[in-house]
């Protein structure tokens, strides 16, 4: 695994909580799984033993010779070794990509750099590697340099590449000037491989070099090939045929499950969600501020403040509801300064009704989970989406909006699914302010007025499995593809 976060480590989304979790379920399975990781502050401040491989290098970029070391860590619960490359210029900043300002203005250096060491350790460690899953446009080049033969390392000759897309807005994009960053001879920009409108493109460079290519869910695999939601990729990923696959991600249920939650006021499962949930609601409600009234509904909503995730329809939401609607908010989440003023206006106007946080935490993040009765989800676009797996765990009853994974994990409230016992959440179609609040006000009926169907709703999200086992057997047919078409 190649990858710029992965718990516990680093993380700044979804991408860290993959990939903190499958390299472990597929050493469960009996495979030997590796992660390479950029040597952040954050992770050396991990509280993690780092030790010294004693495997160091020299790389020319940018007309400069820069050192590398390779350092290593385990975890106690896991047999999967995670590798870092340490450069402390390139990656001892505060913060992942980038700082208030924006994006650091060197991130194509920096990952390029971090793509060429990464290929040049697994050939210093001598690491028997058959596949090489890159995830995301930060390590795009991976599997270029895998194609090219970049540096005749002796490990390509065994390995096949695997190209996992997050979330394909987010594409790595760089001037063409750059281009001798990557160490690749410029023949390979071109409009069949790393040029893209011009420019440098990291994420169409693993899409096209990679053996395979997965994302996140189904449904965002056939969303993406069409131009709506295609970022204007949707092309070169048609060309991919079957060779692109739809995975939905899993959740570690040792972090995330009501049971063996040790951060709640008391456990509970199916069986017994209402005295917990109502436990958990109520130290919510202490914690948040807002009035301790177990009747009135409370709405979660966790994630970044960025369009992606609805907030151009949350904040009108709320700027129409808080006046004259009984409904308690419990917001958590950092991002655009846009949408966190507002949010901070409407906290201050109406403090106690919406209670609003602004960084993140994971121990908060898991108190909204099991304390809100409902949670919100109206992305525009949503690859896969974990906050709403974890929602369906906790007996938070998800209102989302039918896109990407979202569609794949929650069942629609319709007569059909209720009488069959399938219903696990409230969806909406068209990505609209009405459609919102119908939805919303659907299920907030259900909750005060429908005890035994809102009952029924709960307990049969409860029930669902989305561990990673189903999805890392996935993974694992996929990498077996990989390795009979490279024999083939």
């Amino acid at each position: 695994m190649i990858s710029a976060e992965a718990l516990p480590f680093a993380k700044t989304g979804g991408l860290a909580d993959v990939c903190g979790a499958l390299p472990s379920r597929l050493a469960a399975m009996g495979h030997r799984c590796s992660v390479f990781l950029p040597g952040y502050s954050q992770a050396m401040q991990a509280g993690y033993a780092m030790n010294d491989t004693h495997v160091g290098f020299v790389i020319e970029i940018a007309g400069k010779f820069v050192a590398a070391r390779i350092l290593k860590a385990t975890l106690d619960d896991s047999p999967v070794d995670y590798f870092f490359v340490d450069q402390p210029h390139y990656f001892g900043r505060p913060h992942l990509y980038g700082d208030e300002h924006g994006d650091y203005n060197d991130n194509c250096e920096r990952f390029s750099f971090f793509c060429r060491a990464v290929v040049q350790a697994i050939d210093r460690l001598r690491l028997p590697v058959d596949i090489a899953h890159c995830h995301d446009w930060q390590t795009g080049l991976v599997p270029a340099y895998l194609r090219t033969k970049f540096g005749n390392h002796a490990w390509y000759e065994r390995a096949g590449s695997v190209m996992t897309i997050h979330n394909l807005a987010y594409q790595g994009r760089y001037w063409v000037h750059d281009m001798p960053l990557t160490g690749l001879d410029f023949q390979y920009f071109n409009a069949e491989q790393m040029e893209f409108y011009g420019d440098l493109c990291f994420l169409k460079t693993g899409i096209v070099f990679a053996d395979m290519v997965t994302t996140v869910s189904p449904h965002y695999a056939a969303e993406i090939q069409q131009p709506e939601f295609g970022c204007a990729l949707d092309g070169v990923l048609r060309k991919l045929g079957d060779r692109l696959v739809g995975i939905v991600n899993g959740v570690d249920y040792k972090q995330w499950d009501p049971l063996n939650d040790a951060s709640l006021p008391q456990p509970y499962n199916a069986t017994n969600w209402k005295v917990g949930k109502a436990a958990a609601k109520a130290a919510l409600q202490r914690e948040l501020g807002l009035p301790l009234q177990g009747e009135v509904p409370l709405i979660g909503l966790i994630g970044r403040l960025a369009i992606q995730k609805g907030w151009d329809l949350v904040i009108p939401m709320l700027e129409q509801w808080a006046p004259s609607h009984n409904v308690q908010w419990a917001v958590l989440g950092s991002g655009e300064a846009r949408y966190q003023n507002a949010l901070q206006q409407l906290a201050n106007r109406f403090p106690d009704k919406i209670a609003a946080r602004f960084d993140f935490s994971d121990r908060l993040a898991h108190a909204i989970e099991a304390g809100s009765d409902i949670f919100l989800m109206p992305s525009q676009y949503e690859p896969c989406g974990l906050n709403q797996l974890y929602s369906l765990r906790y007996g938070t009853v998800p209102i989302v909006h039918a896109v990407g994974g979202l569609v794949d994990t929650v069942t629609g409230v319709t007569e059909a699914t209720l009488n069959s016992r399938k219903a696990t959440g409230f969806t909406f179609y068209h990505y609209d302010i009405e459609s919102l609040i119908r939805s919303t006000e659907q299920a907030i009926d259900v909750y005060q007025r429908e005890k035994g169907i809102w009952a029924a709703i709960v307990e049969t999200g409860m029930q669902q499995d989305w561990s990673w086992g189903k999805s890392a057997e996935r993974y694992e047919e996929v990498y077996h593809r990989v390795m009979s078409s490279r024999k083939g």
